[in-house]
């Protein structure tokens, strides 16, 4: 299976790298129209309880729901191709976000509020100078699980036409080849692994910088 693999990176490497651009742009496309739409929900969320309510039973719905069964779903209704593999993933990718985003904004504590607020901050001020940075690394988190989430998925998006390196994998499937296999899931495991670890050095950075910044 080595002879194999190094093979198909020697004669197809063009190919590969075509497969994991269309990987990528495919997860970073999806997080950003993700985060526009969950971010403000999550801090609406945050302030009001009935959209809190919402959020989390619509989390909980998802979690019932294979990523598959959700791109079948889609497909009589808009087709095959990018779009639809979009749209499922966006889905999939709000819960986490949404929870929280939240969750990160309910943690911030009265007291950096009260404070604030007898410095003469108004209601935009606090915002950005005291609640958001201090919920940043709960935010970060969401972002970070549900990168991981749509990289993950995101290989399934090949069965409607989506590419990316899914393509690999169920080639390989289909011709009992599993050389393809193995390129393909351990590419999609690297990306998460990758992604998981930016994050994880990200927050940490930012909880440092919050504990000197905010230090009482």
């Amino acid at each position: 299976m080595l002879a194999q693999i190094i093979h198909y990176f020697q004669t197809d490497s063009g190919q590969y790298w075509q497969y994991v651009g269309q990987h990528i742009l495919l997860s970073i496309s999806t997080l950003a129209i993700a985060m526009v739409i969950a971010l403000p929900l999550g801090y609406l969320g945050s302030r009001v309880k009935a959209v809190a309510s919402f959020c989390t039973a619509f989390a909980q719905v998802l979690r019932i729901i294979p990523s598959l069964a959700l791109l079948f779903l889609l497909i009589p209704f808009i087709g095959t191709g990018v779009v639809p593999a979009l749209i499922a993933l966006v889905v999939l990718a709000l819960p986490p976000l949404m929870i929280n985003t939240i969750l990160g904004f309910n943690e911030v504590s009265p007291t950096y509020k009260e404070v604030g607020l007898a410095l003469g901050m108004d209601r935009r001020q606090l915002r950005r100078q005291i609640e958001v940075p201090l919920a940043m690394p709960y935010i970060l988190n969401g972002i970070k699980l549900a990168l991981v989430e749509i990289i993950a998925s995101a290989t399934l998006a090949t069965y409607i036409g989506a590419g990316g390196l899914g393509t690999l994998i169920f080639t390989g499937l289909g011709l009992y080849d599993m050389s393809y296999v193995v390129i393909g899931g351990v590419s999609v495991a690297l990306l998460s692994l990758l992604s998981m670890l930016g994050f994880d050095f990200l927050i940490r950075k930012v909880q440092r910088n919050d504990q000197n910044k905010y230090s009482i």
